[in-house]
Order: structure tokens, then sequence, then C-alpha cells
């Protein structure tokens, strides 16, 4: 018993490694070290990420990311390179003496000498940076990794990579945006955007239909149109927001972790659309009724241009304060630019330190109406000066559209802040299609929030995460023991030397298929885990097992993925199970291939490498249909009581040349117990229940009537349902309790098909899992 203990204990030990939470790298600090100026939500995360060293800050515009960034950056102590929007960089070197900290604006590496030990530059910098000389390195308005380039943003990922400390910071990402949430992953050097993925989410583009999103229609499965779309795969969702959660803070306001809201609540914010009519006729349709791509939107931006201008000026005339106006064209900012006296244009060719001045001459009041771009200076700039803006012209872009807004509508704003559209009618659907996104980023932030809340509260207080998914139960019959719970854990309950055959199907790693849990054998991130996990399991079985007997593992190939493993091929997992027991003790002593149908499974499975099409098309990209294989394992020692088919009337020579040819022909793919309902509306994929045939011929080669079947994967009961039927004992566990509840039922089934046989068999039963 205590070996069992200790055994157990450090099984549950190991799992909590399992657990998808990233590790701390940082240095412990007490919070009387953060500076006091800094609200209590602030001066906690700033200790929660200088304890994780590498992490995100997703905090919403206005709630101090700069404040926390400089203080992690200071009380880390490293030589530390804050990269930041080119409008950005100069902002935060006068944020940084609000709180005593000095920050150095470079362009150069040569620039960087000794006095301050921190730096400040742009990202269009970044080619004249030795990164490896930093310590530390902070990325401010981090959202800039989606629109950077992939060379650019490789090479950003790459040349952080041996920064021991890293930190990114922006406004809280939309949930369902997976290449941000990658992006940053990797730059951090948490995971790449292939491992994450693979993990927790699931190509959308390949379900029946998707929503094409942007308000048009519906996408067809297969389609790609758009690139390909990932969603959470539905178990997934929790094990995700706790992994979030162990390295990014995510916050829209301080009550959504518990905190006060005094000084952070938005005033009012007043969008307002104005519709000019204007003449525009589309030589591609008889009658104007849609855009058609972003070259039509351009066309109808630029040719409505002039019917707009009255109504900007009409606009701009009803508020003596300052404005800012948001241009798409460069003719639009040139005309607004002209329209007004005491007004400073800025555009893209400005250089940079023009751009810098021209924005904090604006933040001090020197001139009235700044004209501007939004991918200029609609990213991390504070303008509460000013409450009034003007977009004149629209584009599809709800980020642009949200960010610029925030320059205004942030956190110490006093006044209500008043948004006006100048749009021609024709543009109507682009106004409704980033209105439509803008509804739904709210409510998917909102679910961020709300999901993830317990996690990061958890986090910020330094509190262990409990596993509230696992419960265990116990049903009986006449000649079954059914037990709900992890089967690692369960295991060690059955008595040594006390199981005639087992025969299962292991999960094959694919991650949160079918549950959540850590628990689940098939939740690994990768083989290593899955076999190191599977071990557990592998040593029980045989510490159960009568010394000479058997234990039936149902394997089958494992097509290989792209985007999971790297290249698209096949993967032999029977091989690695075999290596698997036999490094556990056990004798691999043969297998059995059951004969597959390769257009149901090429129909099933969706593999394009069994299609009549790819066999015309180019054959070298065909192959095999995946056959199923029976692996046969012994434990060591001398088999007590011969196993006797023939004797036992289910066995002759006919049936044993046919067994004993190594493919099992005649095993009908749909001789299943039926299992639709017990798959639960949050499985990614249908239950695969062994065919009752092959399960058939490993319990009557390998066990005699009356002795005890093992299945530590019990799923819905296939192999306890035929091990009652043919006259045997049965032991089943089963960690999904949907699943429990079904297989419980079928055991009933077969119980009461078979009553009156074997009346002794509970008692003897009950003496097995003693």
């Amino acid at each position: 018993m205590t070996d069992f203990l200790a055994d157990n204990l450090d099984y549950e030990g190991w799992l909590r490694t399992k657990q998808h939470r990233v590790t701390s790298c940082g240095i412990t600090v007490p919070l009387d070290e953060i500076n006091p100026i800094l609200f209590p939500f602030q001066r906690d995360i700033v200790r929660w990420a200088v304890g994780k060293g590498r992490c995100a800050v997703f905090l919403d515009t206005g709630l101090g990311k700069t404040f926390i960034q400089l203080e992690w950056a200071r009380l880390l102590g490293k030589r530390t390179l804050i990269i930041a929007p080119l409008s950005v960089a100069r902002q935060t070197c006068r944020e940084a003496k609000k709180i005593g900290i000095k920050v150095a604006y470079v362009r150069s590496q040569g620039e960087i000498s000794g006095g301050a030990s921190l730096w400040i530059t742009n990202y269009e910098m970044l080619d004249a940076f030795d990164l490896s000389r930093f310590g530390a390195v902070v990325l401010d308005e981090s959202s800039i990794l989606k629109a950077l380039d992939g060379k650019t943003r490789k090479k950003l990922t790459a040349a952080a990579d041996g920064v021991p400390y890293r930190l990114c910071c922006t406004a809280t990402p939309a949930p369902n945006d997976s290449i941000e949430l990658g992006n940053h992953s990797q730059f951090l050097g948490i995971c790449t955007m292939a491992e994450m993925l693979a993990m927790f989410f699931i190509n959308a583009n390949k379900e029946h239909t998707l929503f094409d999103g942007n308000g048009t229609g519906y996408r067809r499965k297969g389609s790609n149109k758009g690139g390909t779309e990932w969603r959470l795969k539905h178990h997934a969702e929790q094990p995700f927001f706790q992994w979030l959660s162990s390295w990014a803070i995510s916050m829209m306001q301080p009550s959504d972790l518990g905190y006060k809201d005094d000084g952070f609540i938005l005033p009012e914010l007043r969008i307002t659309p104005h519709f000019v009519q204007a003449d525009y006729s589309d030589p591609s349709q008889l009658f104007f009724t849609h855009l058609h791509g972003i070259k039509d939107r351009a066309c109808v931006r630029a040719e409505t241009l002039t019917s707009k201008i009255e109504a900007l000026k009409a606009t701009v005339a009803t508020s003596p304060g300052q404005w800012i106006i948001w241009t798409g064209l460069s003719q639009e900012s040139t005309l607004a630019a002209s329209l007004f006296d005491d007004t400073v244009e800025v555009r893209g060719d400005h250089s940079p330190e023009y751009k810098a001045q021209q924005f904090e001459r604006f933040q001090d009041g020197e001139f009235r109406i700044l004209v501007t771009k939004p991918r200029i200076g609609g990213f991390g700039m504070n303008f509460q000066n000013a409450h009034d803006m003007a977009f004149l012209g629209m584009n599809d872009s709800w980020e642009q559209f949200y960010q610029s807004i925030r320059r205004e509508w942030r956190y110490g704003q006093e006044s209500p802040v008043n948004v006006h559209l100048i749009l021609s009618g024709q543009e109507d659907e682009v106004y409704r299609n980033v209105m439509r996104k803008d509804a739904m980023a709210n409510r998917l932030r909102r679910e961020l929030v709300g999901r993830i809340r317990l996690y990061e509260e958890g986090e910020l207080q330094m509190l262990e995460q409990k596993d509230d998914l696992y419960a265990e139960a116990v049903v009986t019959g006449d000649r079954w023991t059914a037990m709900l719970g992890d089967s690692a854990k369960r295991l060690p309950e059955l008595a040594d030397d006390s199981i005639d055959l087992s025969v299962y199907s292991p999960p094959f790693a694919d991650l949160y298929t079918y549950t959540a849990t850590e628990r689940d054998l098939g939740n690994s991130r990768d083989w290593a885990e899955f076999f190191e996990h599977y071990s557990f399991i592998i040593r029980e079985v045989l510490r159960v097992t009568k010394p000479g007997r058997l234990t039936c593992v149902h394997t089958s190939d494992i097509p290989a993925m792209a985007q999971r493993d790297g290249y698209i091929g096949v993967r032999d997992f029977p091989g690695a199970v075999i290596c698997a027991y036999e490094r556990e003790g056990w004798v691999f002593v043969g297998r059995a291939f059951v004969q597959k149908n390769p257009q149901a499974q090429a129909i099933r499975v969706k593999s394009k490498a069994l299609l009549f099409v790819q066999m015309r098309k180019d054959s070298s990209c065909s192959r095999p249909a995946l056959v199923d294989q029976v692996l046969l394992f012994r434990k060591p020692g001398e088999c007590a009581v011969p196993v006797t088919p023939v004797a036992n009337g289910e066995m002759d020579n006919e049936k044993w040349i046919e067994w004993a040819h190594g493919i099992w022909l005649g095993v009908h793919e749909t001789d299943t117990l039926q299992y639709s309902v017990a798959r639960a509306a949050d499985d990614e994929k249908h239950i695969c229940p062994l065919q009752l045939g092959t399960i058939e011929r490993c319990i009557k080669l390998y066990s005699n009537p009356g002795e005890t079947v093992l299945t530590p994967f019990m799923g819905i009961g296939s192999e306890a349902y035929q091990a009652i039927r043919l006259g045997r004992k049965a032991v089943g566990i089963e960690l999904k309790e949907s699943y429990f509840e079904v297989a419980v039922k079928n055991l009933r089934k077969a119980e009461s098909a078979s009553k009156g046989l074997f009346a002794d068999a509970h008692e003897e039963l009950n003496e097995v899992c003693a």
C-alpha cells in the first residue's frame, strides 16, 4: 500500500507538469519596490510581469501600459530596448519623466553608451540594432507584429530569441484572432504558431460552412478564400484560456479583475455617420448595387471626395475646439488640410522628427486641427487634449477605426468624445461592416475577459489552479465492474496478477478531441509526452496481468499533418507502442492486421491520398488505406492456467487457420455498438469504437470462459460488452462521463442477455477489485 501511495503521488506530481502553463523565468519583487504613483492593479501587473520575465500585457488603451513596461524594465535592471511605433517613442520619453525614469531615444546601436539603461527606438530602425546585446526587450503596441510582413516579423522574433526577458504591450486582442496571439507567443518564446494551432485550434475552413467575415455570405468547406481560418477546439477552451492567462494579462477596465474603476470610467462616446449623396457610376454594373473588393472601395472613396468636403467643413464648424481629421487617401489628406486655418498635416513622407514634433505641438494645444492617417497617428498616441474627430471616408479595418477613436476616447478624457463619419451613400456597406465588426469585437472581448478572469486573478495572486473536471464513480453488475476515472489513478486499485486478458484501443494523440482535462492521454503536446503519460498505464496493466497472459492493443498508423507534424505523410504509431511496451517489460509476440475498406476510409477521414481523382492526377501522392493492427504482448512468466479455445468449443482447425493468417478478414467495419448517443456536443470527432468482431477474436483466442477481461480505455464499453456476452467477466475504466454512462447501459444490456450464466462470477470479481 505504501508503494501504491508513493507511485500515485508521483503520477499526480507528473500530471501537473503536463498542464499548459508557462513557467516563470523572472525575479520576485515586493510591492513596496514598485513606484507608488501606479494604481493598485498596475502595481500587481508589474509584480506579475517581473516574475514571469517573458509575458504580454493586453490592457485597453489608457490603462497605463507605458508605466507598466517602464517599471518592468527598471525593476529587472537589465539593459533594455523598447521598440515602439514611430509616433510613440518620443511620447514614451515624456511619460517616463513622470515616474522618474530616464529613457533615451536612439536610432542605432552606436548611439547606446553609458548613463541610461533604458533606450527606445522605432520598428523602422530594427536593422540598426543587435538585440543580443540587450538583457530585455519591450515591444510597445505589439499588435504591429500582425501588420509586419512575414520576413520582418520572423527576423524580429529570431533577433530576440536569445534575449532573457521579453515583454509585449498592446490593447486587448480579439480572442478569435489566433494569428495575433500566435505571433505574440512565438516572439516571447512560449511556443511557435504551429504548436499553438496544433494544441488548441482547428482548421475552420474544413467544416461544412463558415461565415466569411465580411458580412457577404458563407464559405463552403474546403474553401481557402481569405486564407485559413482557425477556431478554438470546443474541449480546448478552458485549457486555452488557462494557458493564455499563464503568460498574458488581459483587461478592458480594472473591475474586470476585481479592482476599483475610480479614475477609469470612460466618458460618453457619440458616433455620428453623415451620408452624402454623390454621383458615382461603376462601369461593370448597369445600376450600382454594391462594392467589389478593395479596389472598388478605393475608387468610390476617391470619386466621391468632392461631394464629402462640404459636409466635412460644416461638421468641423460645429465645434471650436481641437479636431483630428482622419484620412485614408493622399488626396483626402491634402484637400482636408487646405480647408481650414490653424491646421497641420502629418504625412507618411515626413521625417520621424517632424511627425513627433507636430504630434507634441497638437498635444500642447499649439494648433487647432491635425490631419493625418490612422496608420501614422492612430496607434499609441495620447490625444485627450481633443474630444472631436472626423473620418473623411472609411475602410473596412475595424482595428484602425477603433484605435483611432481611442486616441481621444481614453481614460483621463473629461469630455464626451464626438466621432463624425463623413461618407458617401455608396460607402454605407463599409460603415455597416465596421459597425458589425465593432459589435462582434466587443462581445468577444467581454467573453475573453469573463472566461479568463478566474485564471488571471489566480495568476496575480499566485494561486495554484485546481482541476475541477475530474470525477470518480463505480458501478457493478453480476459479472462486471465499471469505474469512472483516470486509468493511471484507478488501475492501482486492482489486485496484483488478477487479470487474465486486457483488450483495448488507446487514444491516439489528438489534442482536445473528447475532453479538456490533462488526465486524458490524448491531450499531450507531442509523442514524447503522450508516451510518458502512457507508461503509467502500461506499467499498471503489466502489474495486474497474470504471468504468461496477454494484452491486445488496437492501433493504427496515424496521418502526419503539416500544421502539427511539419510534414504530410504517415507516422508509425504501432511501432512506437511496441517500443513503449518493451521498455516497461512486456514481450512483443505478434500482431494481426485487420482489413479496411479504402473507399469508406477516404470518405470518413477525407484523405486525398485514397481518392480516385488523386490516383488519376498523380498516384505518387496516393497511399494504401491505414489498416488496424492488433498488437499482442505477453507478461513474462509461466501461464498457470492454459487457454484452451478448442476444448472450450470456441475454436476449430478451420477457424484457427483463418485467424492465424495474420490478416483478419471478415471483420465488418460497421459491426460496432451504437455510439452516436455517446457523442457530446463539444466533441470534435465521432467516437470510434472497436469492431465487435475484432474484440471477439482476441477474447476467444487468449482467454477462457469465466476469466476476467480488462479494458483501461472503456469508451462506450465495447470490450467489456463482448467479454460478458462471451461468458467472461469484465473490468472497465473510462475517464469521460458521457461515455461511461453509455458503457454502463451497454453492460447492463449484455448482462441481461446472458442472465443465468456464471452465477458465482460477481463474488470472484469482487476479489479481483479488492
